[in-house]
């Protein structure tokens, strides 16, 4: 596909949908901007001014215990005193209810972690919208997928000080851009064949966020070429709030040119409209 073919109507309109849909998965009603704080959990039980019970992590699993009143909602049935939530895997969640709120529990970095999720947050409610780049066509490059020999795991940072994500890489991704080559290594993306890459760049701390971006990447094609729609970088949670623990590049995916495009500095943080 080259600049000309694209009805450039028809691809603004889409990229506008994309990312109207991105900010309200963000901002829904227990979205991460609904997030009012982050627990580490302990082996001692625990109680948190913005969940009921007493919340422990055991070799068993995340238990709760409530006391005589308080309640929570677990697949839609209401539990009471004592519960187990058995051993979470990690980077998955289970968002047991409270009244209008749910609380997230969850394991990141080999750690277990609750994250009451409020409606009423008030970084959910005073969001309006994510300052973007205006969607461009020639920012939508030609790829080519380089699996590697053996998938292989990649220990990376995070937003959260001293912890560490560990991700299956099944290869790289190169393309050209600004007369140079490069390459930036993928993680497995949630669509079966599907890719996922975290990267900074030139405009990251200046105009886009400074941590990261992300992209995802429909499966390469029969002959391992892929499309980067650098429009759709996306800004990931911790770009708005610290009580994500989101994953940071390799150090190989710290791109030497910008990529004048995608999602920028939110306005919580203070980006430019």
């Amino acid at each position: 596909m080259t600049v000309h073919d694209v009805d450039q109507e028809n691809f603004v309109q889409e990229w506008e949908q994309w990312h109207r849909e991105h900010d309200e998965v963000l901002a829904g009603p227990h979205g991460f901007l609904a997030i009012t704080s982050l627990h580490w959990l302990t082996p001692g039980p625990t109680r948190f001014e913005d969940a009921p019970g007493a919340w422990s992590s055991t070799p068993d699993g995340v238990v709760v215990e409530l006391a005589e009143g308080e309640e929570l909602t677990v697949d839609g049935v209401a539990v009471h005193g004592r519960y187990d939530f058995g051993v979470i895997g990690e980077r998955d969640s289970l968002y047991p209810g409270f009244g209008d709120a749910v609380i997230e529990v969850a394991k990141r970095g080999g750690h277990d972690i609750l994250r009451p999720r409020h409606p009423g947050n008030a970084l959910r409610t005073a969001f309006t919208r994510t300052p973007a780049y205006a969607p461009d066509p020639r920012w939508v490059l030609t790829g080519r997928f380089v699996p590697f020999g053996t998938p292989r795991a990649v220990t990376v940072g995070a937003a959260v000080e001293g912890l560490e994500h560990v991700y299956e890489s099944p290869g790289q991704v190169e393309f050209e851009l600004a007369g140079a080559v490069h390459r930036l290594t993928v993680f497995n993306g949630k669509g079966a064949g599907s890719l996922t890459v975290l990267f900074t760049d030139k405009t990251s701390g200046v105009t886009t966020y400074a941590a990261n971006r992300s992209l995802r990447i429909a499966p390469p094609d029969a002959e391992n070429r892929v499309s980067l729609d650098f429009n759709r970088a996306a800004n990931l949670p911790c770009a708005y709030t610290d009580l994500a623990t989101c994953p940071l590049p390799p150090a190989e995916n710290r791109l030497p040119v910008a990529i004048e495009t995608g999602e920028r500095i939110p306005l919580e943080r203070g980006g430019q409209p």
